[in-house]
């Protein structure tokens, strides 16, 4: 069977509706958690999928976070490898800044809610395809530069780098393909003060926003992954 292990630092962004793709495609899949779990004694190559999933921290606050360390090093290791691995909004800042990227604000900006992407001439031959004009969620107020040997595949407006592959195994997605409309209720609990401090935000207008899109969004998330899969012989 394969496997695949994600890498979770709050327990409500999990895989999402990557999940039921990666069930139907034979992975067993496990998570590891950040902050909990020992990462320094997960083999980063055993694996054939890796996923980093998401979290409400930076991804350069290795002194609030020491496990950050330990995060650092097995995304190395994969990358290194060249084995799969896709990394989402925190994620993708963790594997930006493994390959030396720098992670920072976004100039005080927040990007959360619903929107589609600008997506490259790559973005659109790459299995990102499958979302041109769909909207997506963004969550986020950080912002990477792109890795050196990196292919810049989509942008927004307030983000220029919101997507990114790295050679043939590593995918990094700024934005939230994964989120579900009945997922995204935990998010609206979890991220009550966040949601709170942002000027003009509020969880009933991203109800709204999620009861209109998401269900687009879950249509067009198993090409996504189905066409990572398919580019890493795995699906």
């Amino acid at each position: 069977m394969k496997t695949c292990i994600a890498i979770r630092h709050v327990a409500f962004e999990d895989l999402g509706s990557f999940e039921p793709v990666l069930w139907e495609r034979g992975f067993d899949v496990a998570y590891r958690e950040a902050g909990w779990d020992e990462l320094d004694a997960v083999d980063p190559l055993a694996p054939d999928l890796m996923v980093v999933l998401g979290g409400p921290i930076g991804a350069y606050e290795d002194e609030s976070y020491p496990f950050l360390a330990d995060e650092l090093k097995l995304i190395e290791a994969r990358l290194k490898a060249g084995r799969p691995i896709v990394g989402i909004c925190l994620g993708a800042q963790l594997i930006a800044r493994a390959l030396g990227a720098r992670v920072y604000p976004n100039g005080g900006v927040k990007e959360i809610g619903w929107s589609p992407l600008d997506l490259t001439d790559a973005g659109r031959a790459s299995c990102l395809a499958a979302l041109d004009a769909v909207p997506v969620l963004h969550w986020h107020g950080d912002t990477f530069d792109l890795p050196d040997g990196a292919t810049l595949l989509a942008s927004t407006p307030l983000t220029r780098h919101q997507a990114f592959s790295w050679g043939r195994s590593a995918l990094g997605l700024q934005f939230h393909v994964e989120a579900t409309r009945h997922g995204l209720e935990r998010w609206f609990i979890g991220h009550a003060c966040e949601i709170a401090g942002v000027p003009g935000l509020s969880v009933r207008d991203l109800r709204a926003e999620t009861r209109r899109h998401a269900p687009l969004l879950e249509e067009c998330c198993p090409g996504v992954l189905a066409g990572f899969l398919s580019d890493m012989m795995l699906g």
